[in-house]
């Protein structure tokens, strides 16, 4: 079994919705030092699901690569 890190996700620009190509990864609301506490999110078997802190909508989008999104600029990179 591959041992893969967790893909986290910013907001910085405040988008309603983001698309991803994972299912379960962390939201950090804003860049640092302006983050909500990181959460990791699961979808299940679910298409979409809503951070609870900064209501950014993700959404599920098998097309993409795991560490891009749509918008592209919300992938975070420690």
């Amino acid at each position: 079994m591959a041992n893969r890190a967790i893909p986290y996700f910013q907001n910085d620009k405040g988008y309603k919705r983001i698309e991803i190509s994972v299912k379960k990864f962390v939201c950090i609301g804003a860049n640092p030092p302006f983050d909500h506490p990181h959460i990791s999110l699961e979808m299940g078997t679910k298409k979409e699901i809503v951070c609870p802190y900064c209501s950014t909508l993700y959404v599920f989008n098998s097309k993409l690569d795991e560490t891009k999104s749509n918008p592209s600029d919300c992938h975070y990179v420690f």
